[in-house]
């Protein structure tokens, strides 16, 4: 789907961070980092964002994965780049256990996974593991990741505010418009796609 990118203007403020509103703290970064480009491309686009962003950033779309087809689906999709912020995130929010769960689930791919996902396909092919345990774990500690993710944020908020312009496609510029969060809903609070705004001209591959 092609489609122009036009400025939006976006805030993150107290209000929307006392809401509890996860997804749509961290929208600047769905709108801004592209996890189909590459590991250098990604890492480019996250110097433009806190450590504490970021960390947020990598545990939703790792959580989103694992929610909806488990660890194997977020190592084979493209999603499976951030798996070493996902896991320093995990760690930082005081997570010990989920990050224990997903440090294991890199152990079964030989320890660190690849960044490339061709590459990190041929791994999974290669050391064929069972991630099932694994995924009851995580489900285990879904609340209590939710949990601490909304403490992280408010107790880190200087590090989520945000006053500015992020870049959408044309039709959700409009005044009023919600902006679509990929990974989790059509909008701010639904279900669905995986995809990424920042690679929005690739929504039909994911």
């Amino acid at each position: 789907m092609n489609t122009e990118l036009v400025q939006k203007h976006f805030v993150v403020d107290d209000e929307m961070i006392d809401g509890g509103y996860m997804q749509e703290v961290i929208t600047p970064l769905w709108w801004g980092v592209s996890i189909y480009d590459g590991e250098t491309e990604m890492y480019d686009a996250l110097e433009h964002f806190t450590e504490p962003q970021k960390y947020v950033w990598a545990i939703q779309w790792y959580k989103s994965e694992v929610d909806n087809g488990g660890h194997d689906q977020f190592f084979y999709n493209h999603t499976g780049i951030v798996w070493e912020i996902a896991l320093e995130g995990l760690r930082a929010i005081g997570c010990q256990s989920a990050a224990e769960t997903l440090e294991e689930a890199a152990q079964r791919l030989g320890g660190s996974p690849s960044m490339d996902r061709e590459h990190r396909w041929l791994q999974m092919e290669r050391h064929n593991a069972d991630f099932s345990d694994l995924d009851r774990a995580f489900y285990d500690n879904d609340a209590i990741i939710d949990k601490a993710l909304n403490n992280y944020i408010s107790s880190n908020r200087e590090a989520f505010y945000f006053d500015g312009d992020v870049m959408v496609p044309e039709y959700m510029a409009m005044d009023g418009d919600d902006l679509f969060i990929p990974g989790f809903s059509g909008y701010a609070t639904g279900h669905g796609s995986s995809c990424s705004p920042a690679d929005y001209d690739d929504f039909d591959e994911c």
